[in-house]
């Protein structure tokens, strides 16, 4: 049978080593979905594929053994699952209209966490609707706070949760709590001043182990919610690199923002000759620099007053 393999991999299906076979990739926005989609999972795969179901490392899941023939038929099995995870669509029963924007991943967030400074999957939820179906390859991870279980570091732009701790002297009964707890786990941004803890608003990471560790609750999470931007992770063979800190106590509206900014900034210049047409976000900024970069990204952005952008900005990594 011959096949538009193009066309193929846009409708989120994979080129796979066996011929005349390929896999579905189903998009888990958040990595978090109701029980009962597994089981339609598992009968597209019984009666599609070979019975088997890979889990992403992207949170999502991949059925493999699928012959060609059969994707219009899967198309159709994966509409409720499309309906019921909210992804975007341009033609229901034509499966994925995109799979270049990878699916956002999460940590589990304060639905579940003590940890976590934020719901992970409403806001994972949120990008996908601003930012889905598109055909660029970024990747979108985020986490609940900088414990960063979710390895956003490694992603083009990683979330991260945040809180600017808030105290309440009328409760504070000066234990020192959390004072050690700030020494033994975080990066020491509280010190004891007339026996109450003050904080060192230019060393704080906003982490919330100050809150956790108050018996009294002096300490709160604040009612907004902030968030570390970090730019440009990747893996991949030939520079591999953590992300660095774009901007600290940002917003989601500025995050969606930029991220969509960034779109536009990408498709201003990409190398159209690019293998596969193709080219990673990181590798066009070391090429235009990072100060036009920035320039396109801010675009019409409102930060926070608290906000704080890193400038200049300057990747490591391995070199090869």
């Amino acid at each position: 049978m011959d096949i538009n393999t193009k066309a193929l991999k846009k409708n989120a299906f994979r080129v796979t080593k066996e011929r005349g076979l390929t896999a579905s990739r189903i998009r888990v926005p958040g990595g978090h979905l109701d029980a009962k989609y597994l089981s339609q999972i598992q009968r597209i795969a019984e009666n599609y594929g070979n019975g088997t179901v890979h889990i992403t490392s992207r949170q999502g899941f991949e059925i493999p053994g699928i012959p060609f023939e059969k994707m219009p038929e899967v198309n159709a099995a994966l509409q409720d699952l499309i309906d019921g995870l909210e992804i975007n669509q341009a033609e229901q029963g034509a499966g994925y209209p995109a799979s270049g924007t990878r699916n956002i991943t999460a940590c589990v967030g304060n639905r579940v966490c003590p940890f976590a400074c934020y719901d992970t999957t409403a806001f994972a939820q949120r990008i996908e609707k601003a930012v889905f179906p598109n055909d660029l390859h970024f990747k979108i991870a985020l986490t609940g706070c900088p414990n960063d279980c979710a390895k956003v570091r490694m992603h083009d732009f990683g979330i991260m949760g945040m809180t600017q701790p808030q105290l309440d002297p009328d409760r504070c009964v000066s234990c020192g709590a959390c004072v050690k707890a700030c020494k033994k786990k975080s990066v020491e941004a509280l010190k004891p001043v007339n026996f109450r803890p003050q904080r060192d608003e230019r060393r704080c990471i906003g982490c919330g182990e100050c809150v956790l560790a108050c018996p009294n609750a002096a300490w709160t999470r604040s009612d907004k919610k902030y968030y570390r931007l970090t730019l440009l992770g990747r893996t991949g063979k030939k520079n591999p690199r953590l992300g660095e800190d774009f901007i600290k106590w940002v917003d989601e509206d500025s995050i969606i923002k930029i991220i969509l900014n960034t779109y536009d900034y990408v498709k201003e210049y990409i190398d159209p000759n690019a293998p596969g047409g193709k080219e990673h976000i990181g590798y066009i900024v070391d090429r235009t620099g990072f100060e036009e970069f920035k320039r396109w990204a801010l675009r019409d952005v409102k930060l926070p007053e608290i906000a704080e952008v890193m400038t200049p900005m300057y990747w490591k990594g391995v070199k090869y």
